[in-house]
């Protein structure tokens, strides 16, 4: 799974990197989590991309209340094409998710210590999402996505058996095209990247402070107790 990221980049960063268009105000995150407004790119049917902030945790259309979303904050890659929260998003409403780098937790004697992933090239991560808008009985629609994660891959499996899916530059016009057609081709794309392009580290457990602790110290290396 993936219950935790970090955003560190500027608007213009993502903007210049994705290859957007318009813009999107928002402020660096290192510790972002379901429920959270995130950023999201999709694409329109001429291709052109656009960042949004939608609600981390997929509302589906025929929800009976947003509730739910708190339980998809994540799709299993294996069965996101088949499980009816996911489906219809994965063959008409895929997105990428920007993020500097993702957390997941390994038990060490008895303690879950967070460790720190992120592309070794120091380029954002682009996270294979799926996003939805869902119309409530009263008030305004709401835009809310998910994660699609895949097993681990050999650096990931010693600390969690789950990974985000994460796309490479040259996956992007795919993933995002609105073209139902190209589903197989997307599937394709649900495993894990290669262990080489990532880096990973400990760091503080002060990162369980949802809502107190948000910083750039919640991503620097600390000694592993190992």
């Amino acid at each position: 799974m993936c219950g935790r990221f970090a955003l560190k980049e500027s608007p213009q960063k993502l903007i210049e990197y994705f290859q957007l268009t318009g813009d999107l105000e928002f402020s660096p995150s290192w510790n972002i989590a379901p429920s959270s407004g995130i950023c999201s790119i999709t694409a329109d049917n001429d291709g052109n991309r656009h960042l949004h902030k939608m609600r981390w945790g997929l509302i589906p259309s025929w929800a009976k209340d947003a509730t739910i979303g708190n339980k998809l904050a994540n799709a299993r890659g294996e069965t996101v094409a088949e499980k009816p929260s996911f489906r219809s998003a994965f063959k008409h409403r895929r997105c990428l998710i920007p993020a500097s780098g993702f957390y997941e937790w390994k038990t060490e004697n008895g303690i879950k210590h967070p460790w720190y992933i992120s592309l070794r090239s120091g380029n954002p991560l682009a996270f294979a999402g799926l996003w939805e808008i869902w119309h409530p009985e009263e008030g305004e629609p709401i835009e809310s996505c998910c994660i699609i994660t895949t097993a681990a891959n050999s650096l990931m499996e010693p600390i969690h058996n789950r990974m985000p899916v994460i796309l490479n530059p040259d996956q992007w016009t795919t993933w995002l095209s609105p073209q139902k057609q190209q589903t197989a081709k997307q599937l394709q794309m649900m495993h894990p990247c290669e262990p080489d392009s990532l880096q990973v580290w400990p760091v503080t457990r002060e990162l369980n402070r949802v809502g107190l602790r948000n910083d750039a110290g919640l991503i620097v290396p600390i000694p592993n107790s190992a």
